[in-house]
């Protein structure tokens, strides 16, 4: 029997159109329902970072992004939980390194690693610092050392939590310094900042934004910042690096799916990420420079690679406890 050139190609589109990968036709039609976020923190700080982002995705992806908080074991139940979802981009972790990177190294009983996810996007970039109360004889970071290398050990400080990646680069800095400091953890770094106020402590190893209405008062002073450069909310406190230490890395906020997530999902969902950080630029910037933060975007190979290098410091800063 001999086939019409109309036939021959009507089959052969069926065939072409059967060959097409499910993934691809699920991308396709990505996403046909809200998209859940994790926060694994409570809130204050990390959501402060992306909400002004993934409240904007919405108009690119035409169905919402809602934010979900589930803290706990500094951000391990949350992002454990977001690792061991389907990975078709309905379930996503908001984190810094902290639970993605931070607690595995730290936590031997939880079960994922960094690369247990798909990086979709950074996109703030938050500063972490060291604060002392404006009455602290400390004016620099140069002071608190040699303050510390003359009492070893009784020099207190505070972070977020133990283990958190506030307290491992205060220990990392002390540990380069050449200098023996207390650590007093809290659950949070508003507690941690609390603690300082009220006299409990000496010193904080902080993101910006719980001390960030202190500092703008004058109860708070910043002596150094962990970053690669100066932020712009405040160009006068210098990064550790300008003083001649080797420890020092921006704190990127980003979005991961699980791993296994289709490259086309995650792409759409980058490229929603990327068009709102573009339309709404002037109003992210100004809600993030509320909390001494900035936008930093970064697409999912980029970001990949940010995340394997802070993989590599904290190894090193975990190693150096054990």
């Amino acid at each position: 029997m001999k086939w019409s050139r109309q036939a021959r190609a009507a089959c052969a589109a069926v065939i072409l159109g059967a060959a097409v990968p499910a993934a691809s036709v699920a991308a396709q039609a990505f996403p046909a329902k809200p998209i859940q976020l994790v926060i694994p923190f409570q809130p204050g700080d990390t959501d402060n970072m992306l909400r002004p982002f993934v409240d904007r995705m919405q108009e690119f992806l035409g169905q919402p992004v809602v934010l979900n908080y589930k803290p706990g074991a500094g951000g391990g139940i949350g992002a454990g939980a977001v690792a061991a979802s389907p990975p078709d981009g309905y379930t996503l972790v908001g984190s810094s390194p902290g639970s993605l990177v931070v607690v595995p190294l730290a936590n031997k009983e939880v079960k994922y690693r960094f690369d247990d996810f798909a990086p979709v996007a950074a996109l703030a970039e938050g500063g972490l610092m060291l604060v002392v109360p404006a009455s602290s004889p400390w004016k620099t970071a140069k002071d608190l050392v040699e303050a510390s290398r003359r009492k070893p050990g009784d020099v207190t400080f505070t972070s977020s939590g133990a283990l958190g990646i506030t307290h491992l680069l205060a220990e990392a800095f002390a540990r380069e310094a050449g200098v023996r400091w207390t650590h007093i953890p809290f659950q949070g770094s508003g507690p941690a900042i609390t603690a300082l106020l009220g006299g409990h402590v000496q010193m904080a190893s902080t993101a910006i934004a719980p001390a960030q209405a202190h500092l703008q008062a004058g109860t708070l002073r910043a002596l150094a910042v962990f970053g690669d450069q100066r932020l712009k909310a405040y160009p006068d406190v210098p990064t550790l690096r300008e003083l001649g230490y080797e420890i020092g890395s921006p704190t990127l906020y980003g979005i991961a799916a699980p791993k296994g997530t289709p490259p086309e999902v995650v792409d759409r969902l980058y490229q929603a990420a990327r068009q709102a950080s573009e339309k709404y630029a002037g109003k992210i910037g100004e809600t993030l420079a509320t909390f001494g933060a900035q936008a930093h975007v970064l697409g999912p190979k980029e970001y990949a690679e940010y995340l394997k290098g802070q993989n590599a410091l904290f190894a090193e800063a975990v190693k150096g406890l054990e």
